[in-house]
């Protein structure tokens, strides 16, 4: 047989091998069992993949991300092998590994229930038992259309082989080039046990899913598109051992304890009425509270730092939108225009910036007054399909705390320095540490401008966000249409990773707005903008703070910050004065002087999660004294009167959790 040179990838190392011709990976591989798939000249192959004379080779380990994906999505086809099992009649959709895990969708007669899902979880453990082998076959498209005649999901797929889109997780199935199916074989006869229309690659054996649990189900529109029937999914999770699932289900128990929208409800801050709409809260007295002090905070820093404040209205006609260009590229995203003023087409905003170029317009601009802070917390609207509608995280109505920034191209890098560092810096100001920068580069599909300005304007990010010392991760083809942007991303404190802040460096909208300023020497010359979103939007940071502290926020946050709790009747109006002197030093004390007894006010003050505690007896009276009782539980009795205030505003002063 002939011989077959190989180059071994490991790391940074390369090492070259001669084997026979038909060895496959598998035997490349031999011995190291975390090993389950291949990448030969960049592409993802099975195991079973025979080798090529002058292949590059990389074994890819179970517990990378690639091979996390090859896991889930291997588990994705037991799972639906088990529905159809169990359920003949099912059609099959798509079943896309995702983040944590992966799902499948079908066409059922009915939903599945409860026990459903436990029945189909039964029959992927026999299956997984089994070690049915997952079997590659290259298939012609008349061939895959009469194999799966009955798989109506899938004649439409075979349809799109080579134009399948990622975010329908359609290219699973159909990727670029040839078709193939997976066979799933019995491990002994070689006997077909199911087979599912698919691109690969996958595990070499059921047997070698090592953990997995299913998670729930829900119904799901056929490709994402309203406009389609709408199916049946089964969400699932695996992981490379037992011990990482239950991390995972421990870490999911704990996420679902902070979801904001049960913390919303349990503490009183905001709800979303059916009857206004999904996506569209309303803030309740406590939390509007909080969402006040959020804004407070955030506008006295940035009068610091010379920022202007503006307001602009809601609504515009559908002509100011023509020249920013969102109507070109982000008509989707925007709700549909009403008629107005006999046939005019307004919009409800989607963003701030075109009107904040007419403020600029407005009149003409010297050098002197760059760079021009305009800041705004502006409430935009944004028609968000009902499948990603989320709490506040995903709304389509929120307020944006939104600043653009006009400067000439020499002031550009140091004003985007100062930014960086002043969002990073109030981001800390509330509590957020763990943070990493994403640079998104041109989409190559979707941009305005000229190539050379976007690679400037990227080169200018890059260099100001490596000054910071943080991690910097690529987002190739994440930008807007008009710019380049840097992300801040930050780790809550149970490691989830949130993105924060973007500033966007655009030399285009100045350009369609025909912006000018003018220069030291007379002439007219362009400004740069920069686009700023410093929490996102106040809906959003707001739910991520309640998660981050789990509903206990740090008391300068709080919505109460002290509450007075008397043993008895009497030592009610010694907590009244208590709370009258505290909040003439602009603290939010009450005092619960309602029926019940004390231990049951100390339980609900617990729930609510009140930072301090105030409790008083006969003996505080006495000696002019109160108790502080904390949301651990833990207390510091016989603290003098006026101290207690003290302490109580300083903590909040200092912006620190107790």
């Amino acid at each position: 047989m002939a011989d077959v040179r190989v180059i071994i990838q490991r790391d940074s190392e390369r090492e070259e091998r001669t084997v026979t011709t038909g060895t496959t990976a598998a035997e490349l591989f031999a011995g190291e069992r975390s090993v389950i798939a291949a990448r030969v000249g960049g592409e993802l192959r099975d195991l079973s993949y025979a080798l090529a004379d002058g292949d590059e080779v990389e074994g890819v380990e179970l517990s990378s991300e690639d091979g996390l994906n090859i896991l889930r999505h291997s588990t994705a086809h037991v799972m639906a092998q088990a529905v159809q099992e169990l359920f003949p009649e099912a059609k099959l959709g798509i079943g896309p590994p995702v983040k944590d895990g992966f799902y499948y969708d079908f066409d059922v007669e009915r939903p599945f229930t409860p026990e459903d899902l436990k029945a189909v979880e039964k029959k992927m453990q026999e299956i997984q038992k089994r070690g049915q082998k997952f079997s590659r076959r290259v298939v012609t498209d008349e061939a895959a259309r009469e194999e799966l005649a009955d798989e109506p999901y899938k004649l439409e797929l075979i349809g799109l082989k080579g134009s399948a889109s990622s975010d329908d997780g359609a290219d699973v199935e159909v990727g670029a080039g040839e078709l193939t199916i997976y066979d799933n074989l019995d491990a002994k006869t070689g006997e077909l046990c199911w087979k599912d229309l698919c691109r690969g690659p996958h595990l070499p054996s059921t047997r070698l899913i090592p953990a997995f649990k299913l998670m729930r189900n829900a119904a799901a529109y056929w490709r994402g598109s309203e406009k389609n029937p709408m199916l049946q999914r089964i969400y699932g999770t695996a992981w490379p051992s037992k011990d990482e699932l239950k991390q995972y289900l421990d870490f999911l128990a704990e996420a679902e304890k902070r979801d904001h929208r049960k913390l919303g409800s349990e503490l009183d801050l905001f709800s979303i009425p059916e009857q206004i709409g999904s996506g569209l809260a309303v803030f309740h007295p406590r939390g509007g509270v909080v969402r006040r002090v959020m804004e407070d905070y955030s506008r006295r820093r940035h009068e610091e730092e010379g920022y202007e404040f503006v307001y602009t209205p809601h609504a515009t006609k559908g002509k100011l939108f023509e020249t920013s260009g969102h109507l070109d590229w982000y008509a989707d995203g925007m709700y549909p225009p009403m008629q107005l003023d006999e046939g005019v087409d307004y919009y409800l905003k989607p963003m701030n910036c075109p009107m904040h170029n007419l403020i600029f317009d407005a009149r003409g601009r010297s050098y002197r007054e760059l760079p021009l802070r305009l800041f705004e917390f502006g409430t935009v609207y944004r028609y968000e399909k009902s499948g990603v509608v989320h709490g506040l995280t995903r709304a389509r109505g929120f307020t944006q705390d939104d600043a653009h920034i006009y400067c000439t191209r020499e002031q550009m890098s140091e004003e985007l320095d100062k930014t960086l560092t002043f969002v990073l810096n109030l981001l800390r100001d509330y509590g957020l540490t763990d943070f990493y920068l994403e640079l998104s580069t041109k989409d190559p599909e979707k941009f305005v401008g000229s190539d050379e300005v976007w690679e400037e304007a990227t080169e200018t990010l890059r260099q100001v966000a490596e000054k910071q010392g943080l991690p910097l991760v690529p987002d190739p083809g994440g930008a807007a249409f008009y710019g380049p942007k840097i992300s801040v991303q930050t780790k809550d404190a149970i490691g989830r990773t949130w993105q924060m802040s973007t500033i966007q460096l655009d030399f285009n909208l100045p350009e369609r707005f025909d912006l000018e300023y003018t220069a030291a020497d007379g002439s007219k010359q362009r400004p740069v903008m920069i686009h700023r979103a410093l929490f996102g939007s106040i809906e959003r940071f707001f739910a991520v703070l309640l998660e981050h502290y789990a509903g206990a926020f740090p008391a300068w946050l709080a919505p109460v910050q002290a509450l007075g709790i008397p043993i008895g009747d009497a030592h009610v109006e010694y907590l009244e004065k208590f709370a009258a002197a505290a909040k003439k030093r602009g603290l939010r004390v009450e005092v619960d002087s309602s029926s019940d007894r004390m231990q049951k006010k100390i339980r609900n003050a617990q729930k609510q999660k009140v930072p301090f505690m105030v409790i008083a007896g006969d003996e505080d009276m006495s000696n002019g004294s109160v108790s502080f009782r904390y949301r651990d539980g833990s207390q510091e009795n016989g603290i003098p009167f006026d101290e207690a205030i003290a302490k109580i505003a300083q903590v909040v002063e200092e912006r620190t959790q107790v």
